[in-house]
């Protein structure tokens, strides 16, 4: 989508940037296109087309630092935009902790943007009618008496970036994107239930909009007369499609800017043993054909496999130049591109298989609001989901509340499957944890 005008028109807005004053900068030109149709109750709602163009400029100036961004491309409007910008940072307090990354970490084989080959030129063939019929198909609104409402929305869209700086910088990322979500609700004794399903992948052969339609509605009948359990302590399953919930806060806490800000409840934790053997969490960054993944990020650093927590004991943080230089740590790509949790103890686990080892406890399907503290690592979130006896679901609950914290909860980790949906951003399986607290 970005043609060679336009990589000519970025590295002359670099040379506008030194020509105002910056002594360094970066570029990012981010073009992305959408088509959209959205369904009601099996029948056509809405159908959108978004298409954008900007650029992102980072300015270093006298050890000042600004961040600027603009969708007016013409050459007359952004050389007015830059010098404008430079005058702005100049008022800015000093920070000779903001600078450019060292080249030498910073990525150099993303020259054409599709090296992962994530995009699918599926796309440029699909017409308005084609985007309407996929939705109408997977609508599943006529399939069962007992469906009240359906929403649902396909989505096709393509999305290419490039960065440039002025220590030469120049990497390219490119990737298309196909997606079917649907939420649909039920009526049984005059209750409302409500079941949600997605899909996504870079590649349209690969996008399963249809059986979308039939998760969503399996997850709302599955709740008909849900209730609450009784509070207790049970073994806890959660659904891969849920299982983010329990790793995102660790990884939040890794986070350079939470370590700085002594935010976070793993302090000084690299090198220690704080997670069970059990647990092994990696950044693969670079899983070719497989959407979020991306050979760098937004600083141009280089991707890379690596250990996030190794059997148990913490290996980084993530610190971005900026607080690598505040803090005095080397510095390390600036957030996990795409975490995955191992399986344990074996590989080849499912849902299913991890329930049947569990025997008795809590499979939890969905959260429903609650929250966590960053710095303790205390958590509550509303749940639901179904009681399950000798690996057998016994009955839907809902109106319940996991509490407890991260650390002592993943110190009682019995399971991590092999489940995990290449769909999602974080590959997280069906994941099992003993003796949490439940109260209804």
């Amino acid at each position: 989508m970005i043609t060679d005008k336009e990589l000519a028109f970025v590295r002359e807005a670099l040379e506008m940037a030194r020509a105002a004053g910056a002594q360094h900068a970066r570029a990012t030109l981010s073009v992305s296109e959408e088509d959209l149709v959205a369904t009601l109750d099996g029948e056509v709602d809405r159908v959108t087309h978004c298409a954008d163009r900007s650029l992102s400029m980072a300015l270093f100036v006298d050890g000042r630092y600004g961040s600027y961004s603009t969708n007016k491309l013409g050459r007359e409007a952004l050389q007015g935009f830059i010098r404008q910008a430079v005058e702005a940072t100049r008022m800015v307090a000093e920070d000779p902790c903001r600078t450019l990354p060292d080249p030498a970490r910073c990525c150099r084989d993303a020259l054409t943007g599709d090296e992962l080959g994530l995009v699918d030129p599926a796309r440029d063939a699909l017409s308005p009618a084609d985007r309407q019929r996929i939705a109408l198909q997977a609508s599943a609104y006529h399939s069962d008496k007992r469906i009240i409402s359906e929403e649902g929305e396909y989505s096709d869209s393509i999305y290419d970036s490039v960065v440039m700086d002025t220590n030469g910088l120049c990497c390219r990322h490119s990737e298309s994107s196909f997606d079917y979500g649907v939420e649909i609700t039920v009526e049984s004794g005059g209750q409302k239930y409500s079941g949600y399903w997605w899909d996504a992948s870079s590649h349209f052969a690969a996008l399963d909009a249809a059986a979308c339609g039939r998760r969503a509605l399996e997850r709302a009948v599955g709740q008909i007369g849900s209730k609450p359990a009784r509070s207790g302590r049970y073994t806890a399953v959660i659904d891969a499609e849920m299982a983010s919930k329990m790793v995102s806060p660790l990884l939040r806490a890794l986070s350079g800017y939470s370590i700085q800000q002594n935010n976070s409840f793993l302090m000084d934790s690299v090198g220690k043993q704080l997670f069970p053997e059990g647990l092994t969490i990696l950044d693969v960054p670079r899983i070719p054909g497989q959407t979020c993944s991306k050979y760098f990020d937004s600083e141009g650093v280089a991707t890379c496999e690596a250990p996030i927590v190794e059997r148990g004991v913490v290996r980084q943080y993530f610190i971005n130049t900026y607080m690598a230089n505040k803090m005095q740590l080397a510095p390390t790509v600036e957030d996990a591109t795409r975490p995955k949790v191992l399986p344990w103890p074996e590989a080849g686990l499912d849902r299913a298989e991890i329930m049947r080892r569990c025997g008795c406890g809590i499979l939890v399907t969905d959260f429903n609001g609650g929250n966590s503290n960053p710095v303790t690592g205390d958590f509550s979130y509303g749940i639901e989901g179904y009681l399950f006896k000798d690996g057998k679901i016994v009955r839907p609950v809902s109106e319940m509340l996991m509490t407890g914290n991260f650390l002592s909860l993943w110190a009682r980790l019995v399971a991590a499957g092999d489940d995990a949906r290449p769909c999602q951003s974080k590959l997280v399986p069906t994941l099992a944890f003993a003796e949490v607290d439940f109260s209804g």
